[in-house]
């Protein structure tokens, strides 16, 4: 397949394979060494859906994505992945399930070039397998396919995301998970990231929960989004009914770069 096909053909094709799987925790309790730092934290993301967490540092934001993708320690409460309880597994079993998780940090391989980072997020798939993936993720991505040479750690920052979320669908996720894919990202780019990267990956049929700090931009591209804060529940919404909430507005709206 040509690297110059529309994204919205490589999105379809992808989509036929993709049947998103529902994410649910129930009073989701998390944290590090015994000691917990998220309390009882209940969502929901449905298929085709983008949802994101928004909320002060230190909230517990990436300890509940964390959690979901069997990071970190499970306290109580319960992870649902489809019909599945998810509660406990190893990062490799929530990986097999269907869940595609992109790190805030240490997303890609900055020595390998861009195929072999793609390659490698296909690890669980047969080798004749990998370039049809390869094809499909650059029909989604088409910038890729014209950096499949390249090494990753001379991409830059918009770049390099888009290459992390490429590797992340390389296993056909049902469900993505996202901490963060901003960081450290330019405004225009970081914008860019949310509107064409990550809205994307909600359009093949995966369901999408995404972590960020601009809490204004995430909006534009969610369909629900959760306030996390002191690693519990503060309040929830569609982006209209939390753009009307004078509370969330004072928190998260009033200006500041981190906000716009």
């Amino acid at each position: 397949m040509s690297a110059e096909r529309p994204a919205a053909v490589g999105a379809a094709a992808l989509a036929e394979r993709v049947s998103g799987l529902s994410l649910t925790t129930r009073e989701l309790v998390a944290g590090y060494g015994g000691s917990p730092v998220i309390h009882g934290v209940s969502v929901t993301v449905s298929p085709g859906e983008v949802v994101s967490i928004v909320g002060p540092n230190g909230s517990g934001k990436s300890t509940l994505l964390k959690a979901i993708v069997g990071v970190v320690e499970t306290m109580a409460g319960s992870v649902s992945i489809g019909e599945r309880d998810a509660t406990g597994l190893a990062s490799d079993e929530i990986a097999r399930i269907g869940v595609g998780y992109v790190p805030q940090i240490d997303d890609v391989f900055a020595p390998l070039t861009v195929r072999e980072n793609l390659e490698m997020g296909g690890y669980l798939l047969r080798n004749r397998e990998i370039a049809a993936r390869i094809d499909q993720v650059v029909g989604i991505f088409p910038q890729l396919g014209r950096m499949l040479g390249r090494r990753a750690g001379k991409l830059s920052g918009g770049e390099r995301k888009m290459l992390a979320m490429g590797r992340a669908l390389m296993l056909s996720p049902a469900l993505v998970v996202l901490d963060e894919p901003t960081a450290n990202l330019a405004p225009i780019i970081a914008g860019t990231v949310l509107k064409q990267h990550v809205r994307r990956l909600a359009e093949t049929g995966a369901s999408v929960l995404v972590v960020e700090q601009r809490a204004r931009a995430v909006l534009e591209i969610s369909d629900r989004t959760y306030v996390l804060g002191g690693g519990q529940l503060q309040m929830e919404g569609t982006p209209e009914q939390l753009s009307a909430s004078p509370a969330f507005i004072e928190s998260f709206l009033g200006g500041g770069s981190r906000a716009a």
